[in-house]
This record gives structure tokens, sequence and C-alpha cells, in this order.
């Protein structure tokens, strides 16, 4: 991946990936012990070797800002120092002697945005064949499989949703072919040699779930188990049987055969892992809910989610987000009874909405989405703030991964996530200015050596490293 002059030194400098494969001779039994709690039984094999970029102190001054949870200051000051935020306030914040001063005068300062559905790095640019490894779509349930091992980090649409969308943190997730898809993985959008380099530190996993159209009909015209809808909750409960089952042997203190898959289920049955349900219809919705309710596990979050509307108070009872498109619909059956006004009475009913991308062009147009979906919602009556809609895009996703506690929100102590906008984010016209990760300056429409291009698109003169 070529990047610009700035950045190279710190990227030379990433730590080598930590890959310790497990289970590469096939299944081993291990012990168990009741004493040692089941997180530490089946440690994570492929941990995180992310470490964030340099950063210099740095407060932003004279701007509007949104801070992501539906607070808006006017003419305010952001100071950024060790990579947190130090400091969030009005004109009279006090800024320290000696830092770098950015004046934003007539600009807009939110948290980075953080796309909840991505297939960045699975389903990587050029779209080829060769790149297509999004979905194993060789057994309706395959929780075995991890989305970060097909993550390609030099997939420049992360170059491009960073400096087009303010992205800065964003979930990987399998395809939809499969009732029970794997692992998802939540990333920081920086520029590292391998993912685990990218990995945002400590979050959950997620493991993603389809309702529907997409296993009956991928399965199905195979001639096997699911062809219907009855038969995808079929098959979802008898494997959730399945992995209660491993869960009860794990736990057992006695000797047990490791399996990956299982694995990963009795991490949701645990809480560790969270479940990401790609799911259109409220009756699916509402069925799911009663089968999580069976086996004693939390659905985080529904993607897509078209008619979320019809049942935006149960899901507000039951704690579970809405992960939705402004308008998107009629492309199949199921996402015929979609309509513009889903987020707005999502949100007026005060269940959690959160606009997603599902698409590599649309993560770069995020704020424009929300934008659309809060127009919507306008003309129904419904006047939500602009401050309140910036939370579909920082704070909700965050809380729904599990990572708002370090990111999210411009609130002291949390990572220095930033992006700077030309102008009011919730205008069309409105660009990235300048995106901090960490408190790190990645992008800088201003600077052309902070451009990062890759090698797999056309860069212009001037543009990091092309000549």
């Amino acid at each position: 991946m070529a990047i610009s002059n700035t950045l190279r030194s710190a990227y030379l400098v990433l730590p080598l990936a930590l890959m310790a494969c497990s289970n590469a001779e096939g299944p081993k039994t291990v012990s168990a012990t009741p004493a040692v709690k089941p997180a530490e039984k089946a440690p994570v094999p492929f941990p995180s070797t992310y470490k964030a970029y340099p950063s210099v102190a740095t407060a932003i001054r004279n701007v509007t800002i949104y801070d992501g949870e539906g607070g808006k200051i006017d003419n305010g000051v952001v100071f950024m120092t060790g990579g947190k935020i130090s400091s969030v306030g009005g004109a009279d914040t006090i800024i320290p002697a000696g830092v770098n001063v950015v004046d934003g005068k007539g600009k807009f300062v939110t948290p980075g945005i953080i796309d909840i559905h991505s297939h960045l790095g699975d389903y990587p640019t050029p779209s080829v064949e060769a790149h297509s490894d999004g979905n194993e779509a060789t057994s309706p349930t395959t929780p075995e499989v991890w989305a970060e091992h097909s993550v390609w980090p030099q997939d420049p649409g992360f170059s491009r949703a960073l400096a087009n969308g303010g992205v800065t943190a964003l979930q990987v997730l399998p395809g939809s072919a499969n009732l029970m898809g794997g692992r998802s993985v939540v990333l920081k959008n920086v520029y590292a040699r391998t993912v685990q380099g990218m990995k945002f530190p400590d979050a959950p996993y997620g493991m993603k779930m389809a309702c529907g159209e997409n296993p009956k009909r991928v399965y199905g015209s195979k001639g096997r188990m699911p062809s219907t809808r009855m038969g995808n909750i079929a098959v979802n409960r008898q494997t959730w049987i399945k992995a209660q089952e491993y869960k009860k042997r794990r736990d057992s203190g006695k000797e047990f055969t490791r399996d990956i898959g299982m694995e990963t289920l009795a991490g949701v049955l645990d809480g560790d892992i969270s479940i990401q349900n790609h799911c259109y219809r409220a009756d699916e919705m509402a069925l799911v809910l009663d089968m999580a309710k069976e086996f004693g596990y939390k659905v985080s979050t529904f993607h897509h989610a078209v008619e979320s509307y019809k049942i935006a108070d149960l899901l507000r009872d039951n704690g579970v987000c809405s992960a939705v498109w402004a308008d998107w619909w009629g492309f199949k059956m199921e996402a015929y009874d979609a309509i513009p006004e889903n987020a707005a009475i999502l949100h007026n009913t005060g269940a959690c909405v959160i606009i997603h991308s599902d698409d590599e062009n649309q993560i770069q147009r995020l704020n424009q989405e929300a934008a659309k979906a809060q127009a919507d919602g306008r003309r129904m009556g419904f006047n939500i703030s602009d401050a309140e809609v910036i939370k579909w895009l920082t704070y909700n996703p965050a809380k729904a991964l599990g990572i708002s506690n370090k990111t999210g929100s411009l609130k002291a102590g949390k990572m220095a996530d930033v992006v700077l906008w030309n102008g009011n984010p919730l205008s069309v016209y409105a660009r990235p200015d300048k995106v901090w990760i960490d408190g790190a300056l990645m992008f800088d429409a201003s600077n052309p050596k902070i451009r990062p291009v890759s090698d797999f698109e056309l860069g212009q003169p001037g543009e990091g490293d092309v000549k």
C-alpha cells in the first residue's frame, strides 16, 4: 500500500503480527476447571497488535461541536493530548501554551464516524472474484469462520472511507448467505500491514446471523435445509441446543474436545460475543427475539431492519438497535415494505437508531444518508436535531459494538477519534477537512502529504508518492 511520506515512518515501525494458529493439527483435547472463567478457557489466538500512530497535543477552536451524545457547543474548543480527548467546552476552555492550534472558524467537529456494517477488506476493491472472501457459503451454519481472516488491509476502500466519510472505526462482518455466518471484527481505520494491526483494542467480537430470504434461497436451491423460513428457525434452534451442550461440557471441569465453531456460540451464550443479525421483516425480528430468550443470549443489533418501524416499541423495550439505510427498498421481496421514515419513527419511539452502509461507496457518505433520514422524519412532523442525528453515526454504533466507553463521543478520557468538517456535516456539501485517530492526524485535505493512496487506484500529482 502506498502511503504518504508523513505517515511512512510510523507505518514502517508497526509491530509484526502475532499470529498463533490454534487447532493447526485438528481438534485437541484440553482441560477445563470450574475455577477458571470461561473466557480464559479458550484464549483468543489472534490478538490485536494495534499501536496508535504518533500524535501531538492539538486544540481545535472556534468550531461548532456535536459531541456525539446529542450535545451541541457553539464556538467551542476540543483539546487532544496523548491520544485522548482532554477537554471539550466553550470559547473559555483553557488551551495550554505551546500546543498545535487549529482555527476552525465556520467549521464543525464531530466524533469519528463508525460504520457498524461493512465488508471492506472481505470484499475489497478491485471487485473481482479472486477478492470475494466474505461468504463461506458451504453450510447454513459456519460460526467457525472469522471475518478478520479474510480482511485485506490494502483495500483502498479503507482510505476512501477515512478521507471522504470521516470513518475512524468499522465493523467488518461476514456476508449473509448463512444463518450463522461467523465472527465479525471491529477495526480502527488506520494503515497497517496486517489485520491484527488494525483490530480495535479489546473490542468484543460479534457473531453474524441472517434471517429470511438469503439463507433459504442459498441452501434451498441446493436441495437442502433450510428452504423455508420455518427451516431457518429450526436449524438455528438445533444449533443453539448443540452450543448449550458444548458449553455444559466446557464448564464441567472435565476434558473436552475443542470445536472452534462451538467456541464462538458458547461465547455468545456467555455474553462475551454480541449478535449482529441481518433481518428485514418485523415478524422475523420478533421471532429472533423469542429465540434469543429461549437460549439466553441477547441481540445487539438488527441490520438493514427495513421494517423495524412496525415493532419500534418492542425493539426499544428489549434494548436492541436497528442499523438501517435511509431509503433503500424494493431490491427483493422482503425489502418492499421499507419506508424512508423508518429511522425517524424508531428515534421518536425511543429506540436505538444507527445509519449503516453495507457498501464500499455509501460508507463514504454516511453523513448524507443520516441527513436524508432526518429530512424524511421532519416531513412527517418529527423535528430531530442535528446533534441527535450525529448520534446515529457515532455513539449509537459504538454502544452496539461494546466500545462506547472508549470512542463514539467527545468526552474527556476517550480516544481522540475526531473529524473536522468543512461545514455542517449533515449538508450534502460537507467533506472532512481533517481526521484524527487516537490524536494522530491521519487525513488533511489541505496537505497533499497526508492524503494516502493505494497501489490499486490512480492518484493525482502531489498525492502521496504519486508524481
